[in-house]
Order: structure tokens, then C-alpha cells, then sequence
């Protein structure tokens, strides 16, 4: 036979086990103890192996397509379009796309066809996690919270924030993205969350200043026997959620790699629709992008019972999720916050004292509520001329005199106590050495 001839190890080995017992120095029943085949299936083989020579030996289906190979036209369309529109994208993500295309194909496959082209390169594993804690049993039992910072609208724009929430239970996600990890988008995540499951069990957060605080209590909570929190804990204090914090990343590593999924598929979505605008990625995220996720991701809880609490009854979230400072009351019944002065209407009932307590309630849109024992107050804010009359009162007209003052006069004063006085210096005069 002409040319080379390509042949496997173990195609090689049973050619050398034949060529024996071609001499006459093995049987076929040693040779197939050696091969780790059957009788028969050695005798098959060695038939051919006498007609065919070695390429008896060589796999029948070598050189030939699989009977589940994709068609090359499939190949060549997939991989043109991968090139011009989805360049960068993992073979999982892209495939999944290229199906919305009418271009179906395994991922794995793509896989190979992009690393023949050069288009994609193995990734190292990283070694597993041996110390893994097991998911909560159910739904809203413990919900993990984190920031994470990104060029989610590509390097040529800054970083922003995507703030997550990820359930232990079943891998459900929300999110919402922000300019920075503040209180304020941590209080809308979790505004948004307990609209659409209802108020969880516990928070597992890390130890950042929007979550926990490590500063003194104020004389006023040591009194009442509380312990300092910052504003987002003063939220879920009125809700019952408990706050658990975690002193490492990976004890909220749920949330953690849930970063990863958004960092790989949130910036290309974005890419895809030409979004750059905090407005337009938020609308994208609460209407479609995360609930796609979650059918795609989401897990199912060992237990049907789900540990969401509805919200209480005559609880508002808009004074739930607010920023709240107690301020004492002048004695001319205004309250300062903020550098602005708020006068207390005098027909409020109750009606606070000079030196009460007042508290102020900043809410999220920005209006400022005051209250005392629980019962909201009117007022009105003073402007800059009012403020300006109060703290420099205009001078009070002099008062008129009833007699009219003599005339300055430069002669000298001839009274005589006057006189007196000066006979008085004299003698003193006199006396001194």
C-alpha cells in the first residue's frame, strides 16, 4: 500500500500482538488475553488483518464526517457572525445568541470551532472550594447584598456601581444600577425587592459604613439602651430584617460570582443596544434583563415554604427607606436641618415646647416630614429675608427727649460747687513734696 498510514496506539499494539502470532509464537486465545477482547472479536480482526494487511487494522470510520457532525454551511455562518457582531463573547453567552438568530449550536461545539479560529483560548480552572456552605432551605430565609464596581458602559466610560441581591436559597436576583455603593441605592434594591417577593428574613452583608457603623452611641441611644446603626439599619430594624455581616468575600460567594454573570453578560448587553445612560440600564434591568436570568440560573429550594413576610399594615415604605435626625426646637418654634429653617405653625396639635425633640424625616424624593409623637407638624420654610430679619433685627428709633440740651459752651464753669472743687485740687497741690 502506498503513502503513510495513520494509526492509533492501540491500533499499533494489536498489530504487534498479530505479527506473533503470524510467526507461530502466540495463539489467538493468549492474543486475545492480551488485547482485552472476546474470542471471537479477535479472530474478526485477525482475519483482516491477514486480507487487508495493517490497514485491517484501522478504524473503518477514520477519515470519514460523524453521523452527528453540523453541516459546514452552519459552521461558516456561525463563525462570520460571531466575528461580526458578538467578538468577545464566551461561547455560552454567544451561543445563546447566535440561537436567537435560527443559528442553533451546542455551545461546546462552538467552543472548538472558535478555538480552531483563533477567536477563543482555554481558560485555567480554578480549584474547587472544598469548604462551601449549603444553600438555606428556603426561599427569603437569607438574602446576600453587594456592590459591584465596573465599567459596565465599556473603558471609555467611568465606573458605576451595580448593586445585587442574590438569595441563598434559590440564586434569584435583582439588581439596580448606581453611581457609587451609597445608602441610597442600597435602599432602593431592597425597595424594589420586597415590591416583588415580600420583606426576607436576614441581610448578609459585608462590614461597609452604608451597612454597619462603628461609631459611639449618641446620649440620646444610650439612654434608650440602642445600639448605634446607620440609616440602612434603621430600615430594616422597622422592617425585622435582621442584618448579618461577613468579614470576608467569600462567605457571600453567591453574590460574589453572581457579579461575574453580570460583569460577562450586562456589559454586552448593553454594547448590543447602545446603552450609556443610568436611566435607560435600570429600565433595561427591571424589565426584561434580570428576569431572563433568573429562568435561566434561578435554583429550585428544598423547601416550598417561602419566608417572606408581607409588609406590615400602616407601615409606608417611602418612611421606611428614609434618612431620619431628632433636632430640638428653638424658642421661636423653628427647627434647623440641613442649613434650613423650618417654622412650626402654631395651630399643630400637639404642639411642641421650645427644647422638645422633633423628628425629621428626609425621604428619598427629597421631601422633609417633621414629627412629633408620631403626628406629622405643619410648617413652612423661612426665607433668606426672614432669616436675615431674625438674626439682625433692624435698631429701634432713638427715643425723643422731653428737654432740650443747652448749647456746648467754651467759658469756663463758674458754679460754685465747680469752684469748690478747684480750691479743693489746689490745697492738694500744695501739700504734695
Amino acid at each position: 500500500m502506498e503513502g503513510h498510514l495513520l494509526m492509533s496506539g492501540k491500533e499499533r499494539r494489536r498489530k504487534s500482538v498479530f505479527d506473533r502470532v503470524a510467526a507461530g509464537k502466540l495463539s489467538l486465545v493468549s492474543a486475545s488475553t492480551l488485547l482485552g477482547l472476546s474470542y471471537r472479536q479477535t479472530l474478526r480482526a485477525y482475519r483482516r488483518f491477514r486480507e487487508e494487511g495493517d490497514a485491517g487494522l484501522v478504524h473503518r470510520s477514520r477519515g470519514r464526517p460523524g453521523n452527528r457532525s453540523c453541516d459546514e454551511r452552519l459552521r461558516a455562518k456561525a463563525i462570520k457572525r460571531y466575528k461580526a457582531r458578538y467578538d468577545g463573547f464566551g461561547p455560552t453567552l454567544a451561543a445563546e445568541k447566535l440561537a436567537q438568530e435560527d443559528l442553533c449550536v451546542d455551545h461546546e461545539t462552538l467552543r472548538r470551532w472558535l478555538i480552531a479560529e483563533g477567536l477563543w483560548h482555554r481558560r485555567r480552572k480554578r480549584s474547587v472550594h472544598r469548604s462551601r456552605r449549603e444553600r438555606k432551605a428556603h426561599f427569603g430565609e437569607l438574602v446576600q447584598m453587594d456592590g459591584s464596581h465596573h465599567a459596565w458602559f465599556g473603558p471609555e466610560h467611568p465606573s458605576r456601581c451595580l448593586m445585587n441581591m442574590v438569595d441563598d436559597a434559590t440564586s434569584e436576583t435583582r439588581s439596580r444600577l448606581s453611581d457609587g455603593e451609597t445608602t441610597e441605592a442600597a435602599m432602593r434594591l431592597l425597595w424594589q425587592w420586597i415590591e416583588r417577593y415580600g420583606v426576607p428574613l436576614a441581610l448578609y452583608t459585608d462590614r461597609k459604613n452604608v451597612f454597619v457603623t462603628d461609631r459611639e452611641p449618641t446620649l440620646e441611644e444610650q439612654l434608650a439602651g440602642q445600639e448605634p446603626k446607620t440609616a440602612f439599619g434603621k430600615a430594616c430594624d422597622k422592617l425585622g430584617i435582621e442584618i448579618i455581616t461577613a468579614y470576608s468575600p467569600q462567605a457571600k460567594g453567591r453574590v460574589e460570582r453572581n457579579h461575574g454573570v453580570y460583569q460577562d453578560r450586562l456589559v454586552k448587553e448593553f454594547a448590543l443596544r447602545g446603552i450609556t445612560t443610568l436611566h435607560s440600564a435600570n429600565k433595561l434591568l427591571a424589565n426584561r434583563f434580570v428576569d431572563e436570568l433568573n429562568a435561566k440560573f434561578a435554583k429550585v429550594p428544598q423547601s416550598n415554604e417561602d419566608f417572606h413576610q408581607p409588609l406590615p399594615k400602616g407601615l409606608a415604605l417611602e418612611d421606611v427607606f428614609c434618612f431620619e435626625e431628632l433636632r430640638s426646637v428653638q424658642n421661636d418654634w423653628c427647627v434647623r436641618h440641613q442649613n434650613r429653617h423650618y417654622q412650626i405653625l402654631g395651630h399643630n396639635r400637639p404642639l411642641p415646647r421650645p427644647k422638645d425633640k422633633v423628628l425629621v424625616r428626609t425621604r428619598l424624593d427629597g421631601t422633609v416630614h417633621l414629627l412629633f409623637k408620631d403626628h406629622a407638624l405643619d410648617y413652612r420654610i423661612l426665607s433668606n429675608t426672614e432669616l436675615a430679619k431674625r438674626l439682625r433685627p433692624e435698631p429701634s428709633p432713638p427715643t425723643p427727649r422731653t428737654h432740650a440740651q443747652p448749647p456746648w459752651s467754651s467759658k469756663p464753669n463758674r458754679s460754685p460747687w465747680r469752684q469748690g472743687v478747684t480750691l479743693m485740687c489746689a490745697d492738694t497741690d500744695k501739700d504734695t513734696p
